[in-house]
């Protein structure tokens, strides 16, 4: 992958949510010959997971997402990736739906195979690539969760993404409900197919971590001879991952997947200003066999002030130097 366009270039970018959403942008930027979105499905707050209760069908929305990203560049590709992005307002039953949740929703109702709605929809805005679910069921997240009780020792579960997302408490560890699920066929195709896998950014115990506890997506992480590329959050996010070091970032990949390796740790360069914290995060992912590289992909406001966002621009050329680097 290079700055211009590589033809002969595939990603599979893993992850859900606005993290995804970055790298989506950002793989888009640099034109490779493919790329595969491959999305968590354990969303289960705002319009998903409304859809998912009454429909019992997967979350939508982090798919609506990808799709968006990776939409096409003409006029009308925008326009329908913004129709997709679009929430209706007021206080009656449609307040907080996005149309693309509802489209996609409606679409598994009339075709009766999700992956179908989901490739049809991604034909309106003209997508580069294909979004794939991890897994063709919804699933749920179940964390323990430290901190809790007075007594910090004392363990409690904690089931549901968003209720993950925003416990006070410190997640120690994360399982899908059910265990060990089936992954999408499409998915491990993709990931054993592809050059260049991306892991992250986002949250780390609902976002990322969940791919490396469906068994197949596993597998093939493993197995794969692409170059396989985790993208470290630029902070520690309130709630899941609140007082975590990158470096306990890394660990808990590993805890979560035994015999995980990996070949890159991409972090901001300006996060671990210290030697001695670079040591760290490069002796924890070492033990993974990843070399980690800085440099510059975080997102700037337009008054000139870092932000906690990852820059489309900054992180496809990051990622091209990884590729060109291997």
């Amino acid at each position: 992958m290079t700055a211009n366009p590589a033809p002969e270039v595939s990603l599979a970018c893993l992850g859900g949510g606005h993290g995804l959403y970055q790298t989506l942008k950002a793989a888009r930027l640099a034109s490779p010959h493919r790329i595969t979105a491959i999305v968590t499905v354990a969303d289960d707050g705002g319009s998903s997971g409304r859809l998912r209760r009454e429909l019992g069908q997967i979350p939508p929305g982090d798919l609506r997402m990808a799709i968006s990203a990776l939409a096409g560049d003409s006029e009308e590709s925008q326009f329908w990736a913004s129709v997709l992005q679009h929430r209706f307002g007021g206080n009656g039953a449609l307040a907080g739906h996005a149309v693309g949740n509802l489209l996609i929703a409606g679409l598994t109702e009339l075709i009766g195979d999700e992956q179908q709605a989901l490739d049809h929809v991604a034909g309106l805005t003209n997508s580069f690539g294909r979004v794939l679910p991890m897994a063709l069921e919804p699933l749920e997240i179940e964390a323990e969760v430290a901190g809790l009780d007075d007594d910090p020792r004392i363990m409690r579960e904690v089931r549901g993404q968003v209720a993950v997302a925003s416990t006070p408490g410190t997640v120690r560890r994360v399982r899908l409900v059910p265990e060990r699920p089936a992954a999408n066929p499409a998915a491990v195709e993709a990931i054993r197919d592809a050059d260049m896998i991306t892991l992250g950014p986002g949250s780390w115990f609902s976002s990322v971590i969940p791919h490396l506890l469906v068994p197949g997506i596993a597998d093939a992480i493993r197995e794969s001879r692409g170059l396989r590329v985790v993208v470290l959050n630029l902070t520690a996010e309130a709630g899941e991952t609140a007082g975590f070091s990158h470096e306990r970032h890394i660990h808990m990949l590993a805890q979560h997947a035994d015999g995980l390796r990996l070949d890159r740790v991409l972090v901001d360069a300006s996060v671990l200003p210290s030697a001695g914290e670079r040591r760290y995060l490069e002796a924890t992912a070492g033990k993974l066999g990843a070399t980690v590289v800085y440099d510059d992909i975080r997102a700037v406001s337009a008054d000139g002030r870092a932000t906690d966002i990852h820059d489309p621009e900054k992180l496809s050329a990051a990622l091209s130097r990884v590729w060109r680097g291997r």
